[in-house]
């Protein structure tokens, strides 16, 4: 298989300039390390395609998106899971925040762990009425996706839910602004395609342009707010807690693992 593709993400590109990426890797959108490299690169060639005006992030399934697959970090020997998950991650992130074009996400049901990270980094969020968003990283033994965070509640609000692993709904982060609209599940995709049907009718060189703007008066790097993130979860991995947490989670005996010795 190419490193940069998975049969978890496809893209479509509409005749009217819309870029429709769809995640569907059941059970629950956990992608793997090659699904997060595979959804950079969908966002950065559709953001390279001239033809594209808008880009429409959404999942099929369960829910939007559960993070990453602990299930191949954990049976996978060393730390080659781990790191490509953090890379990958820090890929797709980048991607959608940095996509030439607006990135309109569509989140239904859950959208958890890393599935923060690419909905705060877009630029419009409509949502259903059934989806919760939450960042349940210290009960991974991880931590990440608070500067993604930042960008869709108020600082106090982000604080409890990392502490405590948290939700919020649809509708709170629709009064706090950060959510366009809150649909019916059955509405959701038709609503998102109006909202990016509504961005892909005006100039494409002013909306790149704007988009470009926008990103320039940010009041933080969110690439750089993230790596730094990134680096207490290294650490919390050198002194094996973060390992033994993902073992509970995933129902794995690191003594069983593949080439370990335990």
């Amino acid at each position: 298989m190419n490193p940069t593709s998975h049969p978890s993400v496809t893209t479509t590109v509409h005749a009217d300039g819309i870029a429709e990426i769809v995640v569907d890797n059941p059970p629950v959108n956990a992608l793997p390390v090659a699904g997060w490299f595979a959804l950079a690169a969908a966002l950065d060639a559709a953001g390279a395609d001239e033809s594209v005006r808008v880009v429409l992030l959404r999942a099929e399934g369960r829910g939007f998106n559960a993070g990453v697959d602990i299930k191949e970090m954990q049976h996978t020997d060393g730390f080659t899971a781990l790191l490509g998950a953090n890379r990958g991650c820090y890929a797709a992130f980048k991607a959608v925040y940095e996509c030439p074009v607006p990135v309109v996400t569509a989140v239904h049901g859950f959208c958890l762990g890393g599935g923060i990270g690419l909905v705060g980094n877009s630029d419009v969020i409509v949502a259903s009425d059934d989806a919760t968003f939450g960042l349940p990283e210290v009960d991974r033994g991880a931590l990440g996706a608070a500067t993604h965070l930042s960008r869709m509640v108020p600082q106090h609000r982000m604080r409890a839910m990392v502490y405590t692993s948290a939700t919020a709904t649809a509708q709170e982060l629709h009064a706090y602004g950060s959510v366009h609209s809150v649909v019916p599940r059955e509405r959701l995709r038709a609503t998102a395609l109006a909202v990016a049907t509504s961005i892909a009718e005006k100039d494409p060189t002013v909306i790149r342009a704007a988009k470009a703007s926008l990103n320039g008066i940010d009041l933080w790097d969110v690439n750089r707010s993230y790596r730094f993130e990134q680096g207490f979860t290294f650490e919390l991995n050198l002194t094996g807690v973060a390992d033994r947490i993902r073992d509970e989670f995933a129902g794995t005996d690191k003594a069983a693992r593949p080439g370990s010795e335990g």
